[in-house]
């Protein structure tokens, strides 16, 4: 008898093996980056429709983020005049959502590349202030915005954001327009939807 329950203790220790490997491999893959943006990871957070956000890890929860990723991807932009009427539509979203734009700049297209277009703005809300630089780009002959927003938190965070775009403006408005690695329209469609996200974590109003 007892060495019938010892076989069996046995089994019963062999089958949970692949099970917990079988856990340990899908925790790592859940964990594993969407891509690396200025030496930080991005984890895929939240999809709906052409909009997708990011966030570094530790940052998992929507109503309170300091650093977002937010790919839009726009299916009838197919050429530079369809992609600069995007850009200037977001614009004017911005200025219509109380956004203050700090800076806007043109790369002029060459021979073998599109022009492109950067947006950066700020937004003031009574809880925070967010932030938003904005690079338009055809990706595989599909208008996109790559939005990096910033977020600091408090009543009166004025200060701390001024010192945050002087230490900082400059080397985002670089990383961004100089990013190669960004997410293909198609892996963009591959992602998983969700139906909500939280009411007061809404992102800057980079969609149009």
């Amino acid at each position: 008898m007892r060495i019938h329950i010892l076989q069996l203790l046995a089994l019963l220790a062999l089958a949970c093996i692949p099970l917990d490997a079988q856990e340990t491999h899908a925790t790592a893959a859940a964990a594993k980056p969407a891509f690396v943006f200025g030496g930080v990871g991005y984890l895929h957070r939240w999809s709906q429709n052409d909009q997708h956000e990011f966030t570094p890890e530790g940052q998992e929860h929507l109503e309170k983020w300091s650093d977002m990723i937010t790919m839009n991807v726009y299916p009838s932009a197919h050429d530079g005049d369809a992609l600069s009427a995007k850009a200037n539509a977001v614009l004017e979203n911005y200025k219509s959502h109380r956004g203050t734009v700090l800076r806007t700049n043109s790369v002029p297209r060459t021979s073998d590349q599109p022009a492109e277009h950067f947006i950066a703005v700020m937004f003031g809300r009574p809880k925070f202030i967010e932030v938003a630089f904005a690079r338009f780009k055809l990706v595989d002959g599909v208008g996109c915005s790559i939005v990096y927003s910033h977020r600091i938190y408090g009543e009166k965070v004025g200060d701390q954001m001024s010192a945050w775009l002087r230490d900082n403006a400059p080397k985002m408005e670089r990383t961004l327009m100089e990013w190669n690695n960004i997410p293909s329209p198609a892996s963009l469609r591959e992602l998983p939807r969700k139906d909500g996200r939280p009411s007061d974590a809404k992102p800057s109003p980079s969609k149009s």
